[in-house]
């Protein structure tokens, strides 16, 4: 009688201090919990995956909103005085990003053949870029978004002596525009396609060609 009374009184305290006598039972809600989040994070990288793929047609809407991003976040900015280090990291990369989308995807440099014709008997080839514009908006409203949220975070207020960075970047502006400019003169390329062009005139002197773009 009393080795069943042990017993009793053993069980009755591990129920007492919530033992369960299905060990999986936590793992498996907290498992159900993870499971959950992974859910809604695919969920919502599907919904702003069609977003993306519905605003590809409208550039104009898209450059403008990302002309609201540039406000906001200089707006932001200016009003907290502060983040430097933030502008000139953003700055820096979208910087390369301009690069990559006035660059061609295949260098002539490299060997790899021209990008355009060179000459007035080539077939026309519209300029294909290193960066399509549709990437390089993504990458650059994704840049500022970022670059907003890390001004809420005192940790990315870094003591900076503004000047010298704004100084930096002007002069290392102008040095990779001025190499971009001397690569496009080198080898006689522009970065946009206004349309196929139309060589000689007369009846026989030219075909006309109709246009394409990016």
């Amino acid at each position: 009688m009393s080795s069943h009374h042990t017993h009793g009184q053993q069980k009755g305290e591990s129920f007492a201090y919530g033992a369960s006598e299905d060990p999986g039972l936590s793992s498996s809600s907290d498992g159900g919990g993870l499971v959950g989040a992974k859910n809604l994070r695919v969920r919502a990288s599907q919904k702003m995956q069609v977003f993306l793929d519905r605003s590809v047609p409208h550039t104009g809407r898209r450059w403008m909103c990302w002309c609201l991003l540039v406000a906001t976040y200089f707006l932001r900015a200016y009003l907290v005085h502060g983040y430097y280090i933030v502008t000139y990291g953003l700055g820096i990369y979208n910087l390369n990003l301009t690069i990559g989308f006035l660059s061609p995807a295949r260098d002539p440099a490299g060997g790899d053949g021209p990008t355009l014709p060179s000459s007035k008997n080539e077939e026309y080839r519209p300029f294909v870029r290193k960066l399509p514009e549709f990437k390089f908006w993504v990458k650059s409203a994704k840049s500022l978004i970022v670059a907003f949220s890390m001004t809420f975070f005192p940790v990315f207020d870094v003591p900076v002596f503004w000047p010298i960075l704004l100084m930096y970047f002007i002069m290392l502006f102008t040095m990779t525009m001025k190499q971009q400019l001397r690569h496009m003169i080198k080898h006689k390329y522009v970065p946009f396609s206004w349309g196929k062009q139309t060589y000689g005139k007369g009846g026989g002197g030219g075909k006309e060609k109709s246009g394409g773009s990016d």
